[in-house]
């Protein structure tokens, strides 16, 4: 199964933050053959190992890469079975109206994010977002039957396959972050094919969405000598800035600011380059708002590297990765873990 193919099916499962078990579940069907062995800790991440060569204690290189999706909650179930709902996550009003999700009620309900027809809307509320109070749910059924499938804090999850589009692009919805899962994935794949000398534990993250909590919890549990964070950035497409953002296809970009080691950061660009692996540089002069912040604050501290998948349309259920990126992204990470030399890990912390 290629990394496209493994984004594809894990993309469209359910997995809002706080709720990840079926995604975990698929996602260590996949990783299970290539490592030596799987756990799910208390919080929910799912944490494999894959041990290298030579003598313990090896130095623990740990790759993560956060599972979990954007989505909605159930607040209340008004009359006429409307369900109002609140964010979980980062929601763009803007670009949910009008879209499919599923209710993960007593049994799933498919339904729809309503909106006010424009024909009613006043000139004035036009020019306006809506609110996100605003938002309803519309499953079709009766108030009294939607009441007895459905309670306040029930998910509601955005509804949208995975598409293939010309070019090797692919787009869909929570590529934040499964499209770092997949590239794992692919890495996972490489290091069957070549030595290492560290124990690689690669963890998929929960609640990243709400505040790094799974690799805050797994970081201190993992206790890595290094941490190599996987997730996605902004590509270029109109209206973003072309300093803010990385090209599609262009391989994966490599941060670099006061959340970045910058020993990590110029071993990451050295693999790059000794492989041919299309690479590109991100600054990053703030806190990157991924698990690599998490990560760099573990216990003592660990020397952390952040490697960012170009993705277009940010949390929408357009979200748009070049293939080549995925491939390129964990081609990357397994020419990190087979090049490090023990003695350069254990010499970042001393």
């Amino acid at each position: 199964m290629t990394a496209t193919e493994f984004l594809e099916a894990v993309s469209e499962l359910p997995g809002v933050s706080g709720h990840e078990a079926e995604v975990a579940v698929r996602i260590r069907e996949a990783w299970e053959p290539l490592v030596d062995e799987v756990r799910v800790d208390p919080l929910g991440n799912l944490v494999a190992l894959k041990r290298g060569e030579g003598p313990e204690p090896r130095p623990r290189v740990m790759i993560a890469t956060h599972m979990d999706e954007i989505g909605f909650m159930v607040l209340s179930i008004e009359k006429g079975g409307f369900l109002r709902v609140a964010p979980v996550g980062g929601i763009d009003v803007r670009n949910v109206l009008a879209h499919r999700v599923r209710v993960q009620g007593r049994r799933e309900l498919v339904g729809y994010l309503g909106m006010k027809p424009p024909h009613l809307t006043t000139p004035e509320e036009m020019k306006k977002p809506v609110p996100m109070q605003d938002l309803f749910v519309d499953v079709g059924l009766p108030e009294e039957r939607v009441r007895a499938l459905v309670e306040p804090g029930d998910l509601v999850v955005r509804d949208q396959r995975a598409v293939r589009l010309l070019g090797g692009r692919l787009a869909g919805k929570a590529f934040d972050n499964r499209a770092s899962v997949a590239a794992a994935y692919h890495a996972l794949g490489e290091l069957t094919r070549r030595r290492h000398r560290v124990d690689v534990l690669a963890v998929a993250t929960v609640q990243e969405e709400v505040g790094l909590r799974g690799a805050t919890t797994s970081a201190f549990g993992v206790a890595p000598d290094v941490g190599l964070a996987v997730d996605v950035g902004f590509a270029r497409q109109p209206a973003v800035e072309k300093d803010r953002s990385a090209e599609a296809g262009g391989g994966p970009a490599l941060a670099l600011g006061p959340n970045i080691h910058p020993e990590v950061f110029r071993f990451l660009v050295e693999r790059a380059k000794a492989e041919g692996i299309p690479h590109q540089i991100e600054p990053a002069p703030g806190q990157t708002g991924t698990d690599a912040w998490a990560l760099q604050v573990a216990r003592s501290g660990v020397a952390t590297g952040l490697l960012s998948v170009p993705l277009r349309y940010m949390h929408s259920t357009v979200e748009t990765v070049d293939a080549r990126d995925l491939e390129a992204t964990g081609r990357l990470l397994a020419a990190a873990v087979s090049g490090m030399d023990p003695q350069w890990v254990r010499g970042l912390n001393q």
